[in-house]
């Protein structure tokens, strides 16, 4: 086993929203503070595109499209930062492939939330499911202050 395979994991949920942006922002820093590697990854929920009234196929490729483009965007910032980050695109939904990612990790990253659900929740269920069921220490980052009442 190699120095570099045996560098600390922080898990980080890549969905290209604020709040997962502050979450890789907070998960850079970790990383480059503490020599730990990332494992950035993007769940693509494959009821979204099966909901598509014409087959699915397009709306799968886009929601596809849009995770690469999240997930390549922060590889990007990592790389600038002279962190070594691993991308991991997952069909199925976001909270399963965070919580098997985190199996193995020393950390695992979310915002608070992402996308999907209601503006006045606190938690989105991506990263509920996350707090209960991680195989590691979770870090949920919030959004700034001010930001949601």
């Amino acid at each position: 086993m190699s120095e570099l395979d045996m560098k600390p994991t922080i898990v980080v949920g890549v969905d290209g929203s604020d709040d997962g942006k502050r979450a890789l922002e907070w998960a850079l820093e970790t990383a480059r503070e503490r020599g730990m590697r990332l494992l950035l990854v993007h769940g693509i929920d494959v009821g979204l595109s099966a909901a598509d009234p014409y087959g699915g196929g397009y709306v799968f490729e886009q929601l596809q499209d849009v995770g690469r483009l999240a997930l390549d965007s922060a590889a990007a910032l990592a790389a600038e930062e002279g962190i070594e980050a691993e991308t991991r695109l997952e069909v199925g939904s976001a909270a399963y492939a965070l919580v098997e990612a985190s199996k193995g990790a020393a950390m695992l990253v979310v915002g608070s939330r992402g996308h999907g659900g209601f503006a006045g929740l606190l938690l989105g269920s991506v990263s509920t499911a996350c707090v209960h069921h991680a195989h590691c220490p979770i870090v949920v980052v919030p959004p700034p202050d001010g930001a949601r009442k």
